[in-house]
């Protein structure tokens, strides 16, 4: 089996509760433990930065990286500045496979989150009229 490392990346925010969803979202998977490493990483406003992140997953031993965008949809950030990282960290690593995964926003289970959180919004929300 090839070791493998996330690198989980996020814009980022100034305010570091906004990027702690990141934080446990890297937590949880590390707890799996089929990774050698998994990393949160950032496009800005938060550190580590997605090269700095790519480099603390080959120091962890791995010889492929999947870089995975904690992104909705494939805007500019994802289909340009996300393939730049990645083809920077595959120059830096050349023997180390560097693969970008696609963003969350068209996957079915997504449909299934957004139904739940309507569902606990309505449940937490305002009375239906009539009742």
């Amino acid at each position: 089996m090839i070791p493998t490392a996330l690198l989980l990346i996020a814009h980022g925010s100034r305010q570091q509760e906004a990027n702690e969803d990141l934080h446990h979202l890297a937590d949880q998977l590390r707890q799996d433990g089929d990774y050698v490493a998994v990393v949160a990483s950032f496009l800005e406003l938060a550190e580590p930065d997605i090269v700095t992140g790519g480099r603390q997953c080959v120091s962890a031993g791995a010889r492929r990286v999947a870089l995975v965008p904690y992104f909705l949809s494939a805007g500019v950030h994802v289909r340009r500045d996300l393939q730049n990282y990645r083809s920077q960290l595959a120059q830096e690593f050349p023997d180390v496979d560097m693969v970008l995964a696609e963003p969350l926003g068209r996957h079915p289970l997504l449909v299934d989150v957004v139904r739940e959180r309507t569902r606990a919004a309505l449940k937490l929300g305002f009375p239906e009229r009539g009742t």
